[in-house]
């Protein structure tokens, strides 16, 4: 059976609204790479050379990234003549097939974040301004509040103007409580304060904001790993993830970000938001293949829970849904 039949029974045997949301959140990524590709593939009668050189431009054009594209055009030639294909619409379903194998090659390609049963869970959230941060921060409570657990926020995002309110919005909307100082407070101060009052309160999940000023580079990774220490003298072990937020529309900027934060502190996960927002969602293959940083979390719309967990073969699906569901890519 064909990887894209192995999908379609997969995900039409499910009541499948987040599939539905991955093939919403991905058009725009899909009318530029499946459209191209099979365009590529109308054109040619047989895999040869040249075949591999524009699908490789294809690729690239997706923001899957250069290193990444160059590993996955060898492996796609291996697996061809393996195969011993020569009909071009027979690699549309190994491409498909590859790239779940580049996502799951890593270290720990789990999207489960470290959850502690019956204990308080830290949640660090770390990224530059403009990303999505403090919207993620909402949402994610929502889910956690959704699932019967006690949620507090940390507003440690002490010096960008109107952050803290900004949380607070969302503390209210959702219906949590925001443990905050006066703007310009020291965030690791902060941070002591929050842990303290989600200790005492029995709070399963405390979820902190952090700055995000990466013009001031140095300073900003000290206070991260000042925010860090505080937590984890506080709750040792904590914080259980860090996650780095970035936004997917600006494409090979966001892996450059993601580099910085990962020299700087120990990064967990990557929350990639706005992925609707872009065509160049290749970028989550190009943040896993080269950093092996699992993409816990999704952006793929504005509504409360079009934040979702990262499934790479949903993810796949998403790209390939038009081929999927007309049956006109089978091996």
């Amino acid at each position: 059976m064909s990887f894209f039949k192995k999908l379609k029974e997969k995900f039409t045997t499910q009541t499948e609204t987040v599939t539905e949301k991955f093939k919403d959140g991905l058009t725009k990524t899909r009318g530029n790479f499946s459209g191209k590709l099979n365009d590529l593939v109308a054109r040619y009668r047989k895999v040869d050379e040249d075949f591999f050189e524009e699908l490789e431009e294809i690729l690239i054009q997706a923001d899957v990234g250069f290193d990444t594209v160059m590993d996955l055009i060898e492996e796609l030639k291996m697996e061809v003549k393996r195969r011993n294909i020569t009909d071009p619409n027979e690699v549309h379903g190994v491409i498909s097939e590859k790239l779940v194998e580049i996502y799951e090659g890593g270290s720990d390609a789990s999207s489960e974040l470290n959850i502690q049963e019956n204990n308080l869970t830290v949640i660090l959230f770390v990224g530059v301004n403009g990303v999505g941060k403090t919207t993620t921060i909402g949402k994610l409570a929502h889910s956690f509040k959704s699932e019967g657990k006690k949620v507090l926020l940390a507003a440690g995002d002490t010096f960008r103007a109107g952050a803290i309110e900004q949380l607070e919005v969302w503390g209210e909307r959702v219906g949590v409580e925001v443990i905050k100082q006066a703007a310009g407070s020291d965030p690791a101060a902060v941070m002591y304060d929050a842990v303290k009052a989600a200790s005492s309160r029995k709070a399963d999940v405390l979820l902190c904001d952090t700055a995000g000023r990466l013009q001031n580079k140095v300073n900003l990774m000290k206070e991260l790993e000042k925010v860090k220490r505080v937590i984890e003298r506080e709750i040792p072990g904590a914080p259980h993830e860090v996650l780095l937020v970035l936004d997917a529309t600006t494409g090979q900027n966001a892996l450059i970000q993601a580099k910085t934060f990962k020299e700087a502190t120990d990064v967990s996960g990557i929350v990639l938001t706005k992925l609707d927002g872009t065509a160049k969602g290749g970028i989550v293959l190009a943040i896993r293949k080269e950093l092996d940083i699992p993409v816990k979390f999704v952006g793929l719309g504005e509504k409360m829970d079009d934040l979702q967990p990262f499934d790479a073969e949903k993810y796949v699906y998403g790209l390939f849904a038009d081929d999927i569901e007309k049956g006109e890519a089978e091996e």
